[in-house]
């Protein structure tokens, strides 16, 4: 056990899972602040508007898609920097299984590769597809 504590091969493995280890905490926080500065715009926008809770409105068509986020939030519009921050959250685990590709691949594992690429395809086609709803 002390040998294989001790092997490159060891440290260069666990180099790669805290790599992945810190993406993934540095996304979190990342979009926690990015959506913290928007509720914090959003409710100096819209802090003393009345809510009218009988009649629901969902959000804004321009919050809806990726380009109309981009817009509003080169706008300074709250709603949109709260929409980039969730953006933001959900892009995480996402570059966590790209990141684990590249990792595979120098590993030279291919089936794992290939395993973790399906998945990565198959996340991509359902966010794209739009077959969800």
């Amino acid at each position: 056990m002390m040998k294989r504590l001790f092997s490159k091969e060891f440290w260069q493995e666990r180099d790669v899972e805290m790599f992945i280890g810190k993406q993934l905490r540095w996304g979190v926080i990342t979009s926690s602040i990015i959506a913290f500065i928007g509720g914090i715009i959003y409710l100096f926008s819209h802090g003393s508007d009345t809510p009218a809770y009988h009649v629901f409105n969902g959000a804004p068509v321009y919050v809806r898609h990726l380009p109309g986020i981009f817009h509003g939030v080169a706008r300074g519009d709250g709603m949109a920097i709260i929409q980039l921050g969730v953006v933001v959250l959900l892009a995480t685990p996402i570059t966590r299984i790209a990141f684990s590709v590249l990792a595979f691949a120098m590993e030279k594992d291919k089936l794992y590769v290939m395993i973790t690429l399906l998945v990565l395809s198959i996340i991509i086609f359902s966010i794209f597809s739009g077959l969800g709803g």
